[in-house]
């Protein structure tokens, strides 16, 4: 059964599994972690990053392990966040992306990037663009 709880976002992970496909990890600032295989909900959890945020989840017991499943998020506005704080995220994931082939350097040229190395790659950089917006 799916439960809705409001969270501060603390950070978002990708990890490559095995059989090659991105499972996205967020984890809320109590360290409690989200699971998601889907591209547009991490997409949506990367947006909430540092924020506040009402997530949809459900849990799953498998082999003795209790998994839970990252169903939806919708990132919420803080009373002391700047309304454009956003757009900032937004422009600084943009301007990271474009310069991909600049951060990645020939490797990104020659071979297949994971998707875990060139999130390790980018995320530093946006979050740097991001704070020279907001400076």
């Amino acid at each position: 059964m799916a439960e809705t709880r409001e969270v501060r976002v603390r950070e978002v992970q990708g990890h490559q599994t095995k059989s090659g496909n991105t499972r996205f990890v967020l984890v809320d600032e109590e360290g409690n972690e989200y699971t998601t295989f889907r591209e547009g909900i991490a997409r949506n959890a990367l947006e909430a990053e540092g924020r506040r945020a009402r997530i949809t989840f459900h849990e799953q017991e498998r082999n003795g392990f209790t998994n839970v499943y990252l169903d939806a998020i919708e990132p919420l506005e803080d009373a002391d966040e700047e309304p454009d704080d956003r757009e900032v995220e937004e422009a600084a994931w943009d301007a990271a992306i474009e310069a991909a082939p600049w951060l990645l350097g020939s490797q990104g040229a020659k071979k297949k990037v994971e998707a875990d190395e060139l999130f390790e790659t980018l995320k530093p950089f946006k979050d740097r663009i991001a704070e020279d917006i907001k400076d």
